[in-house]
């Protein structure tokens, strides 16, 4: 049993990371499109923008569907859909092409090899360390941005932007069979009771609540979901009106294109370790004090990007991608433990589902709007400043949820 619960833990490790890897590495060929289409950053943003709505939409479905097909068929399924997705990004030549195969086709196929589907299973198999297990796997998204880069960098430099493609396109369609091999055939869908239990910090006794459910329409009415929203979407824009253009920012500055890009890929793989650290310390210190640390921290790499004016910061460039990249989705495991904390029950899923459209927004919003910025104004300086007061109203809101809500008497 421990080394079936190993190779399950490993195999969603390594299948969320092959798919957020491939998803991540769009930041490099922003700046291949920028020199080769001629197009504004805020056209160029539109794709990611797209995948980060349609990414936050569709969760409830992935949602669904791995209930009903089962975490081996869903990978099957995810990885061919995405696969498809990377071999015509290889043929675009047209934004509108790109927005489509980026933004909806491969942003499906990635969530059919993405966390939602693994939670349910980790849960149930992963009763007294769940929050441990899922903190992991959920780290699996930095080690998959600190290798994006860099490798698709390589790819380009080498091979040019559509023979990149081509290979990825190539390494995706090679893996999804050994990567749906890795879930066995008959491994049945979690029960839907098992969500409660299934937000990173959680221990056993969460997954039996002693008090009645909660239900979609009884924390819609209160203030406490509008406060989860509100962190969602201040998390979201504060970390996409930066991480999406680190690269264009480090290029644009005077950096090697491959030197920006391992630097802010070792910066990316330092949120293996942070966000398995915030997660665990949540159970300690609490969730409030776990999520603030942690916006401190990426506001300070954001502070320090705001001097970067040559390549004569290197050394700036490289706290900056520290700082940064340590606590990039470190906020995640406490924020999906908070909301468990204060909603508990089998319709956990289906409130997260909903609280998680914020993530959507809010990553496209700052995704394209620090596109606009800089095409209006030919810096980032203003997108940097809008990322620190997102993560500020992100904190606040974040300390007003330390009491539990209270429903409302119909």
């Amino acid at each position: 049993m421990t080394s079936r619960r190993g190779l399950l833990l490993g195999g969603a490790f390594v299948t969320f990371a092959v798919s957020a890897a491939l998803m991540h590495s769009y930041s490099v060929f922003l700046v291949a499109f920028l020199e080769e289409f001629r197009w504004s950053r805020a056209e160029t943003s539109l794709a990611f923008s797209m995948s980060a709505l349609v990414g936050g939409v569709s969760a409830p479905l992935v949602g669904v569907l791995v209930d009903r097909l089962g975490p081996r068929r869903l990978v099957l399924l995810g990885g061919s859909v995405l696969t498809l997705g990377l071999l015509g990004s290889a043929y675009v030549g047209a934004l509108w092409q790109i927005v489509v195969l980026y933004g909806v086709l491969m942003t499906l196929g990635a969530n059919g090899l993405g966390l939602v589907v693994f939670v349910p299973i980790l849960s149930r198999r992963f009763v007294s360390n769940r929050g441990m297990a899922i903190s992991i796997v959920q780290s699996a998204n930095g080690f998959a941005r600190a290798v994006s880069a860099p490798l698709a960098q390589l790819l380009i430099s080498a091979i040019g932007w559509r023979h990149a493609y081509l290979a990825q396109a190539a390494f995706m369609g090679v893996l999804v069979w050994p990567l749906a091999a890795l879930f066995r055939r008959d491994e049945p869908p979690a029960p839907r009771v098992s969500q409660s239990a299934s937000p990173p910090g959680e221990g056993v006794g969460a997954a039996r609540p002693m008090r009645r459910d909660w239900t979609l329409a009884e924390a819609i009415a209160t203030p406490h979901f509008w406060l989860l929203f509100t962190v969602y979407l201040c998390t979201g824009l504060g970390s996409f009106f930066v991480s999406l253009h680190q690269l264009a920012f480090a290029v644009d500055a005077g950096f090697d294109k491959l030197y920006a890009a391992s630097v802010l890929g070792f910066g990316a793989f330092l949120a293996v370790g942070g966000t398995i650290v915030t997660g665990t310390v949540s159970d300690y210190i609490g969730r409030e004090l776990s999520a603030i640390l942690a916006y401190a921290v990426s506001i300070v790499g954001v502070i320090c990007a705001l001097f970067i004016t040559g390549p004569q910061h290197a050394w700036l460039l490289w706290l900056h991608a520290c700082f940064f990249g340590l606590t990039w989705g470190a906020r995640g495991p406490t924020i999906t433990a908070k909301t468990a904390d204060l909603f508990p029950g089998p319709n956990l899923g289906t409130i997260l589902g909903v609280i998680t459209v914020g993530t959507g927004i809010g990553s496209a919003v700052g995704a394209w709007g620090a596109g606009w910025i800089f095409d209006v104004s030919g810096s980032y300086r203003l997108a940097f400043l809008a990322s620190i007061a997102s993560y500020l109203v992100g904190c606040i809101a974040f300390w007003a949820l330390r009491r539990p809500p209270t429903r409302q008497v119909v």
